[in-house]
Formats: C-alpha cells, structure tokens, sequence
C-alpha cells in the first residue's frame, strides 16, 4: 500500500447539481431522502477499496462555507472532482468559466491537480453530454477522465471515486502527453532504463525468456506461450520494427506503453515504473538507490556468493569483445541504467582494469581474534604518512604501475584494490590512501585490518609523522602496523628523530622498516602486499611470528602456486570464448 491517503473533493458552482446526493449514495448505497446543503468530511477505510488506501471526501458548499475556505481545501486536494448536470447546460460552462480557472490560480504550475469531470444526473437525460465535455477534455491537460452517473439509481457512483483514486495513485500528467499523443521524454527515459535492465544478454531485444522476467519481476506471475504471442502481435500490427527477430524492441516496448495508457490502463504503467524505483516524479527513490543496511559495530560487509556470480553476470553481459576486461564504452553502456557514473577517471587508479572484481554482513572481527581465524575475503589496509612520502606510489605499485606509468594528479585516486594470494587463497586487499592534512585521524580512518606507516628514506623530516601517529592511535591497538621505507632507491638520509626508524620499530616490537621503491625498471615487487594481507587476516599473531621466514614462504608459495594456475585458467577461459 502506497504510504499516502487520497483526498478526494466535490464541489460545483451552483446547487442542486447532486454533488452531495453522491457522497452520500456512495456511502449509504441508497438515495437519501433528504439531502443537506454539505456532507461532513467522510473517511473511506483501505480494506473497502480496489486500490487499498485510505480516502477522504471533502465536500464543499457556497452556502456554508467562504471562499478562503474553498482555496486551503484546494491547497490541500490530491484530487478534485467538478461536478455539473448533464441536463443543465449552464453548469456545464461554469465549468471551464469558473472552477477550472480558479482551481489552476490557486495550484502549483509545476504539480497540478487531477481534475475528475462527473456529469451527475444521468438518469433524467437519454443523451449522453460527452460530445459538449471532450472538447474541454482536450483543451485542459489536468483533466483525468470524465464520468456519468447517477446519484439516485445509484449507476457508476464507485466507479466515479475508483478513478479519483486512479488518478492519484496513476496519474497520466507525468507519463503521457495528449496533444502530442506520445509518452513523455521522462516517461521515455525511465522506461528505456527498465528495458535495458530487462534486456540480460544486452543485445537490444527482449526474447520470451527475457519478457516472462520481466513480467514476473512486475507483476509475480510469467505469461502463457500464446499470451507472449498475442502481445507481440499486437505489436507487429502497429509498428514495422516493433518485433525483430520475434523478440520485442525498444520501439516495440515503448508502443505497448503507450498503448496501455491511451486505453486508460495506467496502473500497468506505473507498476512497472514502482517495481523499478520510480517515484511520482519519474525519479528513482533514495530508498530504492540507497537501501539501507544496519551493520553492527565492529563487523565489515563484503560480497556473498550470489552477489560476486550478480556482479559477473552483469561484467559478461557487457563484455561485447570479450576481453575479460571492460573498454571505457562498455564501461559507458553498464552505467546507462543508473542515474549517474559512480565514478569519474580515477577508477583507473582505483583497479588495474574495469574486470572481475568480487554482500554478506561478516562476524564481529574480536570473535575472529578469539577463534584465530576469518571468514572473510575482503580487507582493509589505511595507507599513513606526510605529504610527498610516497603513499600514492605505493598504492599504484600495487596496480602494476611504477614510477614511468603514474598518471596526471588530477586523476589521482585514495584508493586501490587487488588481489594477493595467501595460503593459496584469493583475497582481496584495499589500500586507502590517509590524508595527512588534519590534527587528528576520525574512526574511519581508524577503522582497518593493517595499518601501513610510510616515510621518505630521503627526507629528514618524513618518519616524524609516523612516529606520532602510531603512538598517538595505535600504539595501545590490536591493529597490526607495518613501516614502509619508501623511496628506497633514494640515498637514505637520517631521520631527526629521537629515535632511527629501526630502533622505533624495535622498541614497539613492530617488523623493521620495510624498502619499498616503485622507481624500477624491473618487475614490482608484490611480496609486501602479500604480507600486508596476511597480517590482516591472522591478526593474533606476535610480530614476532610474522617474522619468520619460513611463515613467508608459505604464504609466497601459495601466492605463486595461485597465479600460475590462475593464468592457466584464464587461457582455457579465452579458448572457450
């Protein structure tokens, strides 16, 4: 049920038009005997209406009521229906002399109200007043639909209140423009985006599989065989390249659409348009964007298995070359079904190439220090140190990229991510890039599995900084913390500080300053972020342990046995391409 109540009005220029006698019809399912000059507000419960939400009717009477009272229950309408006689001409023309005028001067232009005609008193007239209204129906793009009935027999008086629900919770305005007969570019926009959702191996065309998941997606329930036919017959009929290879195109998606509504079905429309996010705007919803995801504290999320095999699934589908990598227009072609790019040109920074990159809620990381032991794939490494330290380079290093490959710093990222074996095991390691411009570090950038404290060899001044922050935030933390001696192809000069960064780190029994340079024309090498990755997942261990080089070599091997078999994986992969 839609979290809004329908306010319904009835009011007309004269009395004796029945506006009353309808309320009251509807709500007792008899004639009244005596008619007053205004009903009382009246509430109809959800549970009693075929759209399932609460509606109020607000009657108005010139005769008991001012017109300051009229503009706020205007002000206030979600709906509003004019009232005329069909056997009283005069009551006809108020209508576009009188109510709708005022209505439009007292309503927002940018969101005006749907206008509901009724021509009451169907019952004392063998003609119908439809060929004096669709001309005004034309004229007034706010006017939803326009019913006869009858307040004494009793004829269309629920179907009178089910379209004023309609045309709130249905509206035609944003979705369709009548004079033009066509949808409107919004409407348009947002249905192309579900199509190309819908459409799961990208190739333009919706084929039956691909239209029951869509219908079940919408509406819960696949279509029969024939039933896929008959639609897309009716499409064939009506458009030339509607249907090509008996799978339904945009064009042909877009022709049912406005078929739907020209023939009043806009609920159809709007359900699709719900299912997919869209609010009454034709704007995707905040909750439908950013869904909320309570995580407690001290616990991380990562993706499960369903999500990575998601996530593949939507990379295969727009790897048109087939590459196992995502060219800048395939990237541009994926984020057409989202509102905007998530990210501009720095994800080259951020990943080696747009390719297979693995959300599941994983334990309190205090029970992984208990147990000796993670479940998780995915870790966190914030990357500390002053300016011009060297931190960026070693986050591109950890891309491939050295000193010759780095990009301008317009395009610079704070983050990189890629894969490190342990043990034999894939994981995935992030590095975050720290700024070093404020007077204190917040929780998150606290908040990681291994903390890597880098210094320029060749500036005086540069171990100072890590120096500090490790005493002032970690010193006292079950973080594991490694020192990078950036730079190392630098002549190393000493460091003024009290201490050497040597005698710091054994001091704080933390492993000695690690040489890192990505100034090399050899082969980077990686070993580092192998032990970084390791030091997150087997947090409990004394440094001590992490020293040992047989504890190394174990994990080096795995890495290597890993990237040789994962090679060889990747060629059979592209054979079979």
């Amino acid at each position: 049920m839609l979290d809004y109540n329908t306010k319904c009005f009835s009011f007309a220029h004269t009395a004796k038009v029945g506006k009353t006698s309808l309320i009251m019809s509807l709500v007792s399912e008899e004639f009244p005997d005596e008619v007053p000059l205004r009903a009382e507000e009246i509430t109809i419960p959800a549970d009693v209406t075929p759209e399932r939400v609460p509606t109020h009717i607000v009657d108005y009477s010139e005769a008991e009521q001012s017109d300051e009272q009229l503009y706020q229950e205007i002000s206030k309408a979600n709906v509003i229906c004019i009232v005329y006689s069909v056997n009283n001409k005069k009551s006809i023309e108020k209508v576009t002399s009188h109510w709708i005028p005022l209505i439009n001067d007292r309503t927002d232009k940018d969101s005006r109200v749907p206008l509901i005609l009724v021509g009451n008193k169907s019952d004392l007239v063998e003609h119908s007043s439809m060929e004096t209204i669709l001309p005004i129906m034309n004229q007034y793009q706010d006017i939803e639909t326009c019913v006869e009935c009858s307040a004494k027999n009793l004829k269309n008086i629920s179907e009178l209140f089910y379209y004023a629900q309609k045309a709130v919770l249905h509206p035609t305005g944003p979705l369709y423009c009548p004079e033009e007969k066509e949808l409107k570019p919004s409407c348009i926009k947002a249905l192309t985006r579900i199509f190309k959702v819908s459409d799961l191996d990208n190739d333009g065309i919706l084929n039956d599989n691909e239209l029951n998941f869509f219908q079940k997606t919408c509406f819960n329930t696949p279509l029969a065989p024939q039933a896929l036919e008959d639609v897309k017959n009716v499409v064939r009929r009506n458009m030339t390249d509607g249907v090509k290879d008996n799978g339904l195109t945009l064009k042909g998606f877009l022709f049912l659409h406005t078929l739907f509504i020209q023939r009043g079905r806009h609920e159809t429309t709007w359900t699709v348009l719900r299912r997919f996010g869209y609010d009454d705007d034709l704007e995707l919803t905040q909750e439908y964007l950013f869904p909320l995801l309570k995580i407690p504290p001290d616990c991380t999320t990562e993706l499960n298995h369903n999500a990575y095999l998601f996530l593949q699934s939507v990379f295969d589908k727009h790897d048109k070359d087939r590459d196992c990598a995502l060219s800048p227009e395939e990237v541009k072609d994926l984020f057409k079904v989202f509102p905007y790019m998530p990210w501009g040109p720095d994800v080259n920074n951020t990943v080696d190439n747009i390719s297979r990159f693995p959300s599941c809620l994983t334990r309190n990381k205090r029970i992984d220090l208990q147990k000796k032991q993670t479940q998780r794939s995915v870790f966190r490494c914030n990357v500390l140190g002053a300016r011009d330290s060297g931190k960026t380079g070693f986050l591109q290093a950890f891309l491939g990229k050295d000193l010759q490959r780095r990009i301008r710093e317009d395009h610079k990222s704070l983050y990189a991510i890629s894969t490190t074996y342990v043990y034999g095991q894939e994981k995935y390691l992030l590095l975050h890039e720290v700024m070093p411009d404020f007077d204190f570090l917040s929780e998150a950038d606290l908040a990681c599995d291994v903390v890597c404290l880098v210094y320029d060899i060749n500036n005086p001044r540069s171990f100072e900084y890590c120096a500090k922050v490790y005493k002032q935030y970690f010193i006292d933390s079950k973080t594991p913390c490694v020192v990078i001696a950036a730079k190392s192809d630098l002549h190393e000069i000493r460091q003024h500080y009290s201490l050497s960064p040597q005698e710091f780190c054994r001091k704080h029994k933390l492993h000695p300053p690690q040489p890192f340079t990505c100034n090399t024309t050899e082969a980077l090498n990686k070993d580092i972020y192998t032990r970084l990755t390791t030091m997150a997942m087997y947090p409990h261990m004394a440094q001590a342990d992490l020293k040992n080089s047989t504890f190394w070599l174990r994990a080096s091997v795995g890495a290597t046995v890993c990237a040789v078999l994962g090679f060889a994986m990747y060629r059979a992969l592209l054979k079979q391409r």
